[in-house]
């Protein structure tokens, strides 16, 4: 049955991404998480079940959930399943939000690449989850957890997911300005790397190296270079339409209101 399960989950995962009809994976994957959520209930020991369930209910929740409450809602059961599914996969990474950071460290410095899949779902969703409680200074400062996770997962293999570890340490060094910490030409390579290991086929590591990096520098020519190519750029790739899909029309509002910000 796990076996069937993790299957079906993932073959019905790959057609919700390649899809580019936005309006309908947002009416009908609540059907399909709804349906995940029935699949842990009956097998709540399946790590692969726990930490996609993670990885799907994260990304509808910042794609297509504008209500603050139900995206929260959402982040909390993300990152509850991306909790349970590292604790199975490592025993010492069980409990990681009652641990201290030392703890965390060590805890992470021991995984190996058959870790990589329950460790980058756990850094996705607590990225998550962070951002929609950033009014909560302890939520914020658990941003340093995220850049650990996804330092580790760099070390251990650069190219999982063609180097998304790359576009969330892009992200935490280009959110503040350097007076306060922000470290924007450390984000610019991580931004970089990230277009390189994907080869481009990520389209919205460009979206946010122009929100984050090009906007927060003033640069104009590099944030409409950057806008540009996203727009131009061929959406349909392999694990990738439906978010593709949602970068350009990020890209397309960004560029509209260029003029205003800069």
């Amino acid at each position: 049955m796990s076996s069937a399960t993790s299957n079906m989950m993932e073959h019905l995962s790959k057609t919700i991404l390649n899809n580019d009809d936005l309006s309908l994976v947002e009416d009908g994957a609540p059907a399909y998480l709804l349906m995940i959520d029935s699949f842990i209930s009956k097998d709540p020991n399946n790590k692969k079940t726990l930490y996609t369930a993670a990885l799907l209910y994260t990304t509808y929740a910042d794609v297509f959930v504008e209500d603050v409450d139900r995206s929260k809602k959402m982040a909390d059961k993300a990152l509850n399943y991306a909790n349970r599914a590292i604790c199975l996969t490592n025993k010492n990474a069980c409990n990681f939000k009652s641990k201290s950071f030392e703890e965390c460290q060590k805890a992470i410095s021991t995984m190996g690449k058959k870790h990589l899949p329950a460790l980058f779902a756990l850094g996705n969703s607590w990225a998550s989850w962070i951002m929609l409680n950033k009014n909560d200074f302890n939520a914020i400062a658990d941003l340093a957890y995220i850049e650990l996770i996804m330092k580790r997962v760099v070390e251990l293999d650069e190219t999982y997911k063609d180097g998304s570890a790359y576009l969330y340490l892009g992200t935490l060094a280009s959110l503040l300005p350097p007076a306060l910490g922000g470290k924007p030409e450390q984000g610019k390579f991580y931004f970089e790397r990230a277009i390189s290991l994907s080869q481009g086929k990520n389209l919205m590591v460009k979206v946010l190296f122009a929100k984050l990096y090009a906007r927060m520098i003033f640069d104009r020519a590099l944030h409409d270079q950057l806008l540009d190519e996203v727009i131009a750029s061929d959406p349909y790739v392999e694990g990738y339409t439906l978010v593709n899909t949602w970068a350009q029309k990020q890209a397309v509002q960004l560029k509209n209101g260029a003029d205003d910000y800069f």
